[in-house]
Order: structure tokens, then sequence, then C-alpha cells
């Protein structure tokens, strides 16, 4: 059996804010092996000295669209061919940024998740949504105003990234398709958004009824539902109907924060594709409406991160970045770092992401038995977080299942 030896690293184990120097992890397989405080005997394992290094967890991405190569997402669609090709540059470079595990929530499906299991290309450890489901006129509806409802040519409303569900009826369909398709997780449309053009932001969709009826496909699968949300009211009563995940959580205010952390859901904010979007938005294809709506989350997304501290939710860590902006994946430590310590920062890209994944223990710890998914830094990340945000350049080792992605020591 293949065997590595981590030595003498400064270990950060996912969990505690405490890095003891002088530790050694051995990984045998896709798996870890032993963790301890003095050296472990492996006969004719490979050694890497991480003297003046951290060991860390992989860290997990769990707010991204592998095929969301523009901001274009109004029909027509290009092919998916060539979305595809987007994606494995996206999958590439987010795994040399050190991320070895990602949750793609909205258009990720099981023929890419195929091919990254066959070793088609490298990448991540894949956690896929299909479609997110979207109610008439909501954000995942993103026809034009003037377009009918025949403008879809694919038999449905439906395209690479939503597919538009009313009714409870249609709902449970739209859930049960995606489930059948193994989907980890089913990502519905809680409010209104930012690139879609005929829904108010701040505004809420679906009805309980629908909601809750998508929730408990969800359960009854052994899934979770989890729900772009931007305003306060939109966060509350999806939580109150059993969503476990929020996204973006961009207009959360104290009281909410408080019932969403009593709940024990998760909410996952997404900083990069925010202020990458006010920055080259416009260049992009962002329409000036759909700028003006960006607006109103950019000058509260970053405030929102510390009212939910100070009332204890647990936060997830994504980027949701698409197209060009995709290389700015270290930008979301930085933008934390104004309200955060870096201890809360990475905790949320690791133990915490792997809670919401339910793979705690598994993925986002160094811990025995965990698969061996692992990072070395050159520095302390818990005292500088901007190593972890220069998209790689401080990673001289990326391992993932055991196996190194990147290897330079």
């Amino acid at each position: 059996m293949d065997s590595v030896l981590f030595e003498n690293a400064r270990l950060f184990d996912g969990h505690s804010p405490e890095t003891p120097d002088g530790m050694f992890v051995l990984v045998e397989g896709s798996r870890i092996r032993e963790v301890s405080d003095r050296p472990i005997r492996a006969d004719n394992a490979h050694r890497i000295d991480c003297s003046g290094k951290t060991l860390m967890p992989g860290l997990i991405d769990n707010h991204v669209h592998i095929y969301g190569e523009s901001l274009k997402l109004a029909p027509p669609e290009p092919p998916i061919t060539y979305r595809a090709q987007y994606a494995q540059k996206f999958l590439r470079h987010i795994l040399s940024c050190g991320f070895t595990s990602v949750r793609d929530v909205g258009g990720g499906d099981h023929g890419m998740a195929m091919a990254l299991r066959d070793g088609f290309l490298d990448g991540p450890r894949f956690f896929y949504g299909g479609v997110f489901i979207t109610q008439t006129g909501g954000h995942g509806d993103m026809r034009p105003m003037h377009q009918g409802s025949d403008f879809c040519n694919c038999g449905s409303l439906r395209n690479s990234f939503s597919v538009v569900a009313d009714g409870v009826v249609e709902c449970t369909k739209a859930v049960r398709e995606e489930l059948r398709k193994g989907a980890h997780h089913i990502k519905i449309m809680g409010s209104g958004g930012v690139v879609s053009t005929t829904d108010p932001l701040d505004r809420c969709q679906y009805s309980d009824a629908e909601i809750s009826v998508m929730v408990e496909e969800c359960r009854r699968h052994g899934a979770y539902v989890a729900a772009h949300c931007h305003p306060a009211e939109a966060i509350r009563r999806c939580v109150a109907l059993g969503v476990r995940s929020i996204e973006h959580g961009t207009l959360i205010d104290e009281a909410t924060a408080e019932f969403v952390a009593a709940s024990k859901a998760y909410v996952v904010p997404t900083m990069a594709t925010i202020f990458a979007l006010k920055d080259i938005g416009r260049e992009i294809g962002l329409s000036a409406d759909s700028y003006d709506k960006l607006l109103m989350v950019a000058d509260r997304a970053v405030a929102g991160l510390a009212v939910m501290k100070r009332a204890g939710v647990k936060m997830g860590f994504g980027t949701d970045l698409m197209g060009q902006a995709h290389t700015r994946q270290g930008s979301e430590f930085s933008l934390r770092r104004q309200v955060l310590q870096p201890f809360d920062i990475l905790h949320s890209a690791t133990a915490i992401n792997a809670e919401i994944l339910n793979m705690q223990g598994q993925l986002g710890v160094v811990a025995q038995g965990a698969f061996a998914d692992l990072l070395v830094v050159d520095g302390n990340p818990l005292q500088d977080i901007e190593l972890l945000a220069a998209n790689g350049a401080h990673l001289p080792v990326i391992m993932k299942d055991g196996r190194f992605a990147k290897l330079q020591m």
C-alpha cells in the first residue's frame, strides 16, 4: 500500500484554533492512518519534512457553478460541450488553489461526476445538486420579459442551470427528477436575485406549501434543500420550513441570525462573487438593472458576516464565481478577513463545509480515518490568511484522496 509520512508539521486539524508544532501524519492509500505528536515508524513511506510549514485539511467551496462560463444565462444557450470545456478549466484551477472538494449548487450533473471519478480530468471531489428549481418569474427563470412560455425549445422550461416548477405537483416531480439523476442536494430559489431581471431581489419566492413539499421529498430521500435567499424574511421562512442551507444570506439581520443559529441551519455567504461583479460586472455582461440590484447587497454583505458571527450561526464558505471571475477564487479569504478572524474563515472552509456536505469526520479534518485531502502551507494561515488568498502560490503540496495533485518539496 502506498504511504506518505508528513513530518514535523504545524497542524491545523480543521476544528481547533490551536496549531501544535512537531506533528506527524501518516497517509496510507486514500485515508489518514495515524496522527501523532511523536515520530511515526513507516518503512518505505514517502517522507515530507514540513518544518516551518502548516499541514491542514483540503479546502471546500460549497457554492460553485462549474458550467457558468459567462453571465449570459438567458436563452439561447451555448452547447453543453462548450460549457464542459469551461468546467474542466474551472475544476483544474480550483484544485490548484487548494480546494479538494466543491459543491455545485446549480448545473452540476452526473456526467461530470463520472468524468472526475474515472480520472478523465484532475479536479476536486464533486458534490452536485443538478439544476436548481425556480418558480415562474423567479431567480432561475432567465427568459426576457418579451419572451413567452414556449420560448424554451427543450420540451419544458428547463435549461443547463434551472427548471421552472409551479405548484406542489410540479415541485414534487422536479425534486424527484433531480434526485433520480443522483443529486446530492436540491437547490431552490427562495428570493429574488441579482442576475435575473424580472424578479425583485428583496421579495420572497415560492409558497410555504411548495417549499415544504420539496423539503419533505429531500428528507425522505436522505438529501436536503439549499435555498438562495437575500432578504431576512426569505431566510427566516425557508429555515422555518426546514431548509438546511441558506445560500448568500446577504440581507440578514440580528433577529433572523439568532433564529437561524437556534434552528441549527447553515448559511453559506458568497463575498467573492459580489465584489467581483461590483468591479467587473458591467464589463462581462451584467445589465444595468442587475448592477443596481447588486449594489443593494454589496453594502450589507460583509457586515452580515459580523451579524452571523455574533449570533453563532454556522457559516459555510462559498464563492459563486462565474465566467472570467473564477480566477478570483482566493478573494473570499481576503474579503471575510475584514470582519472575521482567520480561524473562523478556515473553520468555515474545512470542518463546517464538511458538515454541510454530511461528510463530517471524513472531509475538512486531519484525523485518523478521514480522507487524505491535505495541504501544506508555506507559513501559518491562522496568522496570515492571505497565504490562502494567493490561488495556490503558497501551497507546495496539494493532496487529494491520498494522491498528489501538486508536489513541490
